[in-house]
């Protein structure tokens, strides 16, 4: 049982595989995907080893912070992908949708009792590593936890990292060992795997989803009890959709990635929300983007320098690519797998907490709450431009997260309450809000893997400082402010 390295696999539990289980079970809730997972490839070994058919579970529960129309459709369109795909390969899938709160409750537990072994995916992010502790102590055999998350394994690195140069250089170190070993693109494909049954009684009390439901008709998701006053994204979510937006980025958009902080360039890749819910992997995007470089591991640097150009002997659009998805996207998650407060205040830089809080009592003017914010009633059109993308769209653009997190810290009345509104705001409306990579942008508005900037100003001290003003100046931006005029 080689395939998936040792390092991407965790014994939730001491408990021993079960002799006279009837199936191997993989709980899926986190790499929402058929394919490019190393926990679906674990699954399987285990199927292989023990000759037990596999099931896949995949739940949604409707009462997860920030639950709505919006991030539920999106998940629910995932499902729909699995479904097929799962089907397609005979492999047994159950997607279960909670109707009420506290109904999915004991169906792992149920699914469990007739099991080998469970494979579970390892995220860092959202209340993912509780459930999954919980059900290590509750479940009475062996429960493994199967890292997918980034390029390199989130064990592999013991230290939090304080700069994203450091952790470069520590990657530029590290991770080419790592790239030897990727998840299989296909696995269900002639994969000889038998596909086991949801037994009738749990089907029963727990009843899959119905087409309307994967389908995430409008009706469907009024029955739920989620927040109907975010409505769905124009953004599909799903492993198909999350491999076509790909395709689209290396075939029409990497060329000009350098220009992805003009909005109007429209050269971002649009892929963190697919990331974020599991619908692309990591791997898969690399291996994506090395095919259309003619890429192979011999380019890669010998030195470790840290430098965002140069060590992965690609073209300049690709590597600042990757500075993207492997630097900034796994800086994230290896503050969130190694921090259990990662999103808290106190995990900040002592030196930023210092001088928020020195000038905490600073006068601001005008002062915004929530619920303008929200609406973007503000005073910068700027500022509401980005926030009615937000809202609208599900999505904010990259370089202006950072503004719009600035002049938040800005209009609100301390620091900790700008930090407050940030996290609202992203994890309701954004499809890759909720995120270890959504926090590394939140927490660097407020001196997260940043220095000390002078001159030390009012509200900021010397926390770095933006403007509406100089950002009008620099980007083209023009489109973007006539599409996002008002709410």
């Amino acid at each position: 049982m080689a395939a998936v390295p040792e390092l991407r696999i965790r014994a939730v539990n001491a408990a021993p595989p079960s002799s006279r289980g009837r199936h191997v079970l993989y709980w899926m809730n986190a790499a929402r995907r058929p394919g490019h997972s190393f926990a679906l490839d674990r699954a399987a070994e285990w199927s292989r080893r023990l000759r037990r058919p596999l099931l896949v579970l995949e739940a949604l529960r409707c009462d997860y912070p920030y639950a709505s129309d919006r991030l539920h459709a999106f998940v629910l369109q995932g499902m729909a992908d699995n479904a097929r795909a799962f089907a397609a390969a005979g492999i047994g899938y159950h997607p279960y949708l909670e109707p009420e709160p506290g109904r999915g409750r004991g169906l792992l537990a149920a699914l469990a009792a007739q099991t080998c072994v469970v494979v579970t995916d390892d995220f860092p992010g959202f209340f993912l590593p509780r459930a999954v502790e919980a059900a290590g102590r509750a479940l009475p055999v062996r429960l493994e936890a199967v890292d997918s998350n980034g390029l390199l394994p989130l064990r592999a690195a013991a230290p939090v990292f304080p700069t994203a140069y450091a952790f470069r250089r520590f990657l530029q170190r590290e991770l080419p060992s790592h790239l030897e070993h990727a998840p299989s693109a296909r696995p269900l494909l002639r994969s000889g795997l038998a596909g086991a049954k949801v037994p009738r009684a749990v089907a029963r009390r727990w009843p899959a989803a119905d087409a309307a439901l994967l389908a995430a008709e409008p009706a469907a998701l009024r029955r739920l009890p989620v927040d109907h006053s975010v409505p769905p994204a124009a953004i599909r979510g799903g492993s198909r959709a999350g491999s076509a937006a790909l395709a689209l980025f290396l075939r029409e958009r990497i060329a000009r990635y350098g220009e992805r902080n003009h909005p109007d360039a429209d050269a971002a890749s649009g892929l963190s929300p697919y990331l974020h819910f599991g619908h692309l992997s990591a791997h898969q995007a690399f291996a994506g983007l090395a095919r259309r470089e003619g890429w192979g591991p011999s380019r890669l640097g010998r030195k470790a320098t840290g430098r965002r150009q140069g060590w992965w002997g690609m073209s300049e659009p690709a590597e600042a690519f990757l500075d993207q998805l492997v630097t900034w996207r796994e800086l994230g998650l290896n503050m969130a797998a190694k921090r259990p407060d990662a999103a808290a205040y106190e995990s900040l830089p002592r030196w930023a907490r210092e001088t928020l809080e020195r000038h905490a009592g600073d006068r601001r003017d005008p002062v915004y709450g929530p619920e303008a914010l929200a609406e973007a009633r503000t005073h910068d059109p700027v500022w509401n431009a980005a926030q009615t993308e937000l809202r609208r769209e599900g999505r904010i653009h990259n370089y202006l997260r950072m503004l719009w997190g600035k002049k938040i810290l800005e209009w609100t009345r301390s620091p900790r309450e700008a930090l407050a509104v940030m996290l609202e705001l992203n994890d309701r409306y954004a499809l890759d809000g909720r995120d270890p990579n959504s926090l590394t942008g939140i927490f660097w508005v407020l001196g997260r893997y940043d220095r000390p900037w002078g001159p030390e100003r009012p509200v900021f001290g010397t926390v770095r400082y933006m403007s509406s003003a100089a950002t009008l100046r620099k980007l083209r931006m023009r489109r973007y402010l006539e599409t996002y005029r008002g709410p």
